[in-house]
């Protein structure tokens, strides 16, 4: 059965530092993209970062570049989203998704079940 199973959520202050983790149980790191979105309260989804299993070559929102970082680990079929220097505005559940094929794509098939991650003092 294919499914992302994510972790790491919770309550960070501002400038800090947080690390998302997602397992990608039945799935072939070598054969599928792997990303994070995010929903805001009251904001539409919006695409965070993806990773390609061709190259890991990676792209980022402009709203997050040089702040998150994307990485894999193939032989833990996982795949991670370390966020320094959070701010308010990065408040949302974050979602890890995949999809068949190497390359980052537009819209993903399998989500996780999502988690939260709140910014505040």
């Amino acid at each position: 059965q294919l499914r992302l199973v994510e972790s790491g959520g919770g309550l960070v202050q501002p400038g800090g530092s947080l690390r998302l983790s997602c397992v990608a149980f039945g799935f072939n790191l070598d054969s599928v993209a792997m990303g994070w979105f995010r929903q805001a309260p009251g904001k539409e989804r919006e695409g965070v970062s993806c990773i390609n299993s061709v190259d890991d070559s990676t792209w980022y929102a402009d709203s997050v570049k040089a702040r998150f970082t994307i990485s894999r680990d193939k032989f833990k079929r996982a795949v991670y989203l370390q966020m320094d220097n959070v701010q308010p505005e990065d408040t949302a559940v974050y979602y890890c998704v995949a999809e068949h094929g190497r390359r980052c794509k537009l819209e993903y098939n399998y989500w996780g079940q999502g988690t939260q991650v709140t910014v505040s003092a």
